[in-house]
């Protein structure tokens, strides 16, 4: 039972045998320290550290198709559909390490209820608690509070309505008259843990981590981060139970961005290492993704919010372009991410309303006042966030030092499959791309040489997010001019126009969404934001459920031609209504008695 598996005793490692009470506990700030630090159990590294390097909800959105979709595995079982409330790939598929830092990406039902019993005790009994200076018992206390904000928020994206815990569960409750509460309730709860943290004394809670030791803790700016997500998804549709939410979400957002700015947060728009990332304008950007955060006093990156300790975070799919090190293509950009970027003139390249003429996006509906795209040209004058997260036919990417290629994603080059099985190639062929593309976003130039791994930390949260949730909130309450000027400066960053000064309130709503998929690609918001916007009782159908490669030829006097082809010909799994929350385990709905607790369709 999810809700028991608390697991005190031995996650504090401080009383081997089971037998020091909570009252010993807080007697002993070593074992105050110990306990709040369990609390930081389970935090997932993200990025490819799902199982064997996949990157999950990434995978699962229409931004990507993951080339471990015949082997048997998580990724293979969601686009099959396999998956019931007895037994789904993302609840119930085991754990691949026993460490502490490499553990599954999955099973959040499971692993975060007992996060938050412990942030809840550790917050109900911080008062009472021996510290080694007051000042620590404040600080303790927001972290513990911002905490427990962090995985209700991760149990929330994933399965929507959940029981607030103000007060430890009786372990010996049988859970019969628990209630999933409202999602407006939710956020309040995770609002008003948020604001425990943003009301304690900067000298005793820090906007910023300024010491290596301290990495991983937990800031102000994260909390008011948290704190502005929530309220973002729960003025959402799928979230807000017919109720308009948009005009306070829009307050939050706002005041989170004013105050991170205040405190010297700001997006890393200056490339600091040319010499490998290169000058063109998405220089910075790419950086920015392919570094650890300096914690410093005058730090370089001054728009993390928050990043992961652990390195390695991102592992063999760095092989993806079929040179020594070939093992997996692993995930890998579809065509539609791909139609996402604008030319540098500032125009989609698509109709944002109705991109497509046809069910499997194979007649796509070109955005008439766009005068730079060429279909059979389709990667020159574009966004530049497209080549810094993204390689096509004729990237030219740094292997290794001082060593640059010029990458063939034409069939039959290394890399993708020849023209006989492109892009309906055998579902066993891990190593090559079934889309035409690669990732290249969070791969810095140059490291594919020697390993396989790469040691970069996942960011969870960053301003530039931050600034586009704000956008979209200001956007539905109707504040036009403060999300243009929100998503102007993001775009301002890699010299992207700013959006037209005359666009309707619908307008706004598809641009804004839009330079979220471009901004914030592979960085597992998509998966998330496909949802949030569907109501109750829609799917995704029009966006996950066919998705498209870019089948490229190449002629004999050097030159390509460009046409799209379907993935596979049945849909991929994951775009009917029931796909838009995880199953709750069946374990669970059964303990509790009410089988009203299922989320729809499972």
């Amino acid at each position: 039972m999810s809700f028991l598996n608390n697991g005190c005793s031995d996650v504090l490692d401080v009383a081997p045998d089971g037998n020091m009470s909570m009252d010993d506990v807080i007697k002993d700030p070593t074992y105050v320290e110990a306990l709040l630090n369990a609390c930081y159990r389970r935090i997932m590294q993200k990025g490819t550290w799902y199982w064997f390097w996949d990157q999950i909800p990434v995978a699962c959105s229409d931004d990507a198709w993951c080339s471990e979709d015949g082997m048997g595995q998580p990724l293979d079982m969601y686009y099959s559909d396999s998956g019931s409330a007895a037994w789904h790939p993302f609840n119930d598929w085991p754990e691949w390490s026993d460490t502490q830092v490499y553990e599954t990406n999955y099973r959040y039902w499971e692993l975060y209820w007992p996060q938050v019993r412990l942030c809840t005790q550790f917050i109900n009994l911080i008062d009472e608690a021996t510290v080694r200076r007051e000042g620590d018992r404040g600080r303790f206390r927001a972290e513990a509070c911002v905490l427990r904000a962090f995985f209700y928020m991760e149990l929330v994206k994933w399965y929507g309505r959940v029981p607030i815990m103000r007060e430890l569960w009786p372990l010996d409750s049988d859970f019969s008259g628990l209630k999933r509460d409202s999602m407006y309730d939710i956020v309040k709860f995770i609002g008003e843990d948020c604001d425990v943290a943003i009301n304690t004394p900067d000298s005793e809670f820090p906007w910023r981590i300024e010491v290596a030791a301290d990495a991983m803790r937990v800031t102000k700016a994260l909390a008011h981060s948290l704190k502005s997500k929530a309220f973002l998804f729960a003025a959402s549709p799928l979230h807000c139970q017919g109720e308009n939410h948009w005009e306070e979400a829009y307050q939050v957002c706002k005041e989170a961005v004013t105050a991170l700015k205040a405190h010297g947060y700001e997006l890393y728009a200056t490339c600091t290492n040319p010499d490998v990332y290169g000058n063109y304008p998405a220089a910075a950007y790419h950086q920015l993704f392919c570094e650890n955060p300096d914690l410093t006093a005058d730090p370089r990156d001054r728009e993390t919010i928050w990043a992961h300790k652990s390195g390695a975070s991102f592992g063999y799919e760095i092989a993806y372009i079929g040179k020594p090190l070939a093992y997996k293509a692993g995930t890998c950009p579809t065509q539609e991410l791909i139609d996402a970027y604008e030319t540098i003139d500032g125009e989609p390249i698509l109709d944002l309303a109705k991109p497509y003429l046809d069910e499997r996006h194979l007649q796509p509906n070109y955005n008439p006042n766009n005068k730079l795209y060429d279909p059979q040209n389709p990667y020159l004058n574009r966004d530049p966030r497209m080549d810094a997260t993204t390689m096509h036919n004729g990237s030219v990417f740094r292997w290794n030092d001082g060593v640059s290629i010029v990458v063939d994603a034409y069939f039959g080059a290394d890399g993708v499959p020849d023209g006989d099985h492109f892009p309906t190639l055998s579902k066993n062929d891990r190593a090559r791309s079934r889309t035409g593309y690669f990732m290249r976003k969070m791969v810095p130039p140059g490291a594919c040489h020697n390993s396989p791994y790469l040691n970069s930390y996942w960011k969870f949260h960053r301003l530039g997010e931050l600034m586009l949730d704000y956008a979209e909130a200001a956007m539905e309450a109707n504040h036009l001019q403060e999300a243009k000027a929100a998503v102007d400066e993001v775009r301002a960053r890699v010299n992207m126009p700013a959006l037209p000064g005359n666009l309707t309130q619908e307008q706004m709503r598809l641009r804004v969404r839009n330079e979220r998929r471009i901004e914030l690609a592979w960085e597992e918001n998509r998966y998330y934001d496909l949802r949030r916007w569907q109501k109750p009782d829609g799917d995704l159908s029009e966006t996950c459920k066919y998705l498209t490669a870019m089948w490229i030829t190449k002629h004999p006097n050097g030159s390509f031609t460009y046409e799209r082809k379907s993935i596979q010909e049945n849909p991929r799994g994951g775009w009917k209504n029931k796909d838009l929350f995880l199953p709750i385990p069946l374990a669970d709905i059964s303990r509790i008695g009410d089988p009203s607790w299922q989320n729809p369709g499972w």
